[in-house]
């Protein structure tokens, strides 16, 4: 489902990532890790088409992105769901329109856009802030719109960068359960963090990163 094979990326003189090969399964689960500056983000860009690799090949949800044409971008998009560590909702709109406005983009029917904004928002258990403006709203709960929105298109792969380090300890234990229970509903799902807390006991596979490089893999 998600596959780096000897995949080098540099900025300038910078080498973000040195030779990475690992493979995620289809319907997996897993972690990359370390910290600031290891890595992680660039990973997740050349994965949702926001960069390219210098070198090696990286394939997505059947997409080898090396050979796709940028006017295919946008329907390998489709296929998948991205979590900021910052949000990135739209302050002038409520969380239904937040989570919507993907749909509408693509030119669902209204009837149907309501029925999948639903039932995302039940996934997070924030049914009942539908009407709210985010800036009304808790932190963790703006995180959960945030996945809500990742999960309304019916991805099949969901990529999370640092989606719990704004938050509390509380939050983030109510954040991984979330993308626990949409893992388990088939979803491939790779969380970048730099917490520790976060792997230990999942029992998922981690991959750890260090100046670019890949330099173990165990499963926490």
């Amino acid at each position: 489902m998600i596959e780096f094979n000897n995949v080098s990326k540099t900025y300038a003189s910078v080498k973000a990532l040195v030779d990475i090969t690992f493979k995620i399964e289809k319907g997996e689960m897993a972690f990359v890790m370390g910290p600031s500056g290891a890595g992680k983000s660039t990973l997740l860009r050349l994965l949702y088409l926001s960069d390219k690799a210098d070198i090696g090949f990286v394939s997505i949800a059947g997409f080898n992105i090396a050979t796709l044409k940028e006017t295919s971008y946008a329907y390998l998009r489709r296929n998948i769901g991205f979590v900021f560590q910052d949000f990135k909702l739209l302050k002038n709109k409520s969380v239904y329109d937040n989570i919507a406005l993907t749909l509408r983009i693509r030119g669902v029917m209204e009837r149907e856009i309501k029925e999948k904004v639903y039932t995302a928002l039940k996934m997070v258990n924030l049914r009942h802030k539908i009407d709210c403006n985010p800036l009304t709203l808790s932190g963790g709960e703006q995180q959960r719109v945030t996945i809500a929105r990742a999960l309304v298109g019916e991805p099949t792969v969901m990529l999370a960068d640092e989606p719990t380090g704004n938050l509390d300890a509380g939050n983030e234990t109510s954040i991984m359960n979330i993308f626990k229970d949409i893992n388990a509903k088939g979803t491939t799902i790779l969380v970048a963090t730099h917490n520790e807390n976060l792997v230990k006991g999942t029992g998922k596979r981690a991959l750890y990163l260090d100046n670019g490089r890949l330099v173990k893999q165990e499963i926490s």
